[in-house]
């Protein structure tokens, strides 16, 4: 039977993440400490656990069939493969930052500058599409250090929360791109393999729709009812069931997140009563 490989960062942030999206769409892995390689109990799928700068390589050899990768760094080493899924964690911003003390507060003030960097491909071009010239130290690991040891007058790494460039006395000035996890697949992709990252896929956005909503149930007068259903979009159309109390009913429906507290507002000033807020596990379409 045909196995999907997929690969994931063997540590880290990312790591963990991946191995969460993968439990919560209902893959079980046998992984033992230190392992290199997994299967899964309950699925046709085998995770590789590599370094995230090596996957784009793997990713284009056929060696495995799909990956969850950061952006950044399939923008960086691997912008030939096609990404099928936005994952929404994970992420962070590719910066330009300088020492706090520095007078650069723009881009252009690093023409002819020193950056240091683990992202060349990625600030070249940037840096040419804004007719900037700077010369590039490439560094793998500890770039923010580059600076405090003279080695060069600013950086460009990943940003995620900024507490880093605050410990290193940086302050950022540029941000070339913000990333998030993918899911990318090989060019060698076989047929029986596509049909497993179709499910994979299915299953994944059910999960994404889910976090990305909340079911909401609350109680409406009747007088009210048309006013209220016009606020909630749901999936199709709110359900509405009538209370034992005359003149009243329930409805149910599901709100995107992003609109959530702007929605609740306007159900209270149409008179919503005894809204109740769940979280969603799944939503399937």
């Amino acid at each position: 039977m045909s196995k999907l490989r997929i690969a994931v960062q063997k540590s880290g942030r990312l790591n963990e993440d991946s191995m969460k999206l993968l439990k919560d769409i209902g893959i079980s892995i046998e992984n033992g400490k230190d392992q290199l390689k997994a299967s899964a109990r309950n699925f046709p799928l085998e995770v590789f656990y590599l370094r995230n700068g090596d996957i784009p390589q793997y990713l284009r050899d056929g060696v495995v069939d799909i990956a969850i990768i950061g952006e950044n760094v399939l923008i960086e080493k691997g912008n030939d493969l096609p990404i099928v899924e936005r994952l929404g964690f994970s992420k962070c911003k590719v910066s330009i930052a300088v020492p706090k003390e520095s007078n650069a507060s723009s881009l252009k003030d690093l023409e002819g500058k020193r950056i240091a960097t683990s992202y060349p491909n990625t600030v070249n071009q940037f840096l040419e599409k804004n007719g900037i010239e700077a010369n590039l130290h490439i560094i793998n690991g500890s770039v923010e250090i580059a600076p405090n040891i003279g080695l060069a007058d600013g950086i460009c790494d990943i940003v995620s929360s900024g507490s880093t460039l605050f410990k290193n006395g940086l302050k950022e000035v540029e941000v070339l791109l913000t990333s998030e996890a993918v899911l990318a697949k090989s060019p060698k992709l076989s047929d029986d393999n596509e049909a497993l990252l179709q499910k994979i896929q299915f299953r994944i956005q059910s999960v994404l729709r889910g976090q990305n909503s909340k079911y909401v149930l609350l109680n409406a007068p009747n007088d009210k009812l048309e006013e209220i259903i016009s606020i909630l979009p749901g999936m199709k159309s709110p359900t509405v069931l009538p209370l034992a109390e005359e003149g009243w009913s329930s409805v149910h429906s599901v709100i995107d997140k992003n609109l959530f507290w702007d929605v609740i507002d306007e159900l209270k000033a149409k008179g919503a009563q005894g809204i109740l807020v769940c979280p969603i596990e799944k939503m399937v379409m």
